[in-house]
């Protein structure tokens, strides 16, 4: 498709790990991996927000309010 092959990908590897560092990489790829998720999950979920507030932050705001 690109003509990327292993020695490319390879290439590339090792020069994320010069720019990143070993520290930063699963930090990367976990954000990579968030990115992905919620995007499936936005393109598979329905069109419309629900915007009414839950049950819970009502009962939460009352009592603040009584204090």
């Amino acid at each position: 498709m690109f003509g990327i092959g292993v020695p490319e990908l390879i290439i590339i590897l090792i020069i994320v790990l010069i720019i990143f560092g070993a520290g930063k990489l699963p930090e990367i790829g976990a954000g990579l991996g968030k990115g992905i998720r919620n995007f499936k999950k936005a393109t598979k979920g329905d069109d419309e927000i629900d915007v009414t507030p839950k049950k819970e932050v009502e009962s939460d705001e009352k009592s603040e309010k009584k204090e």
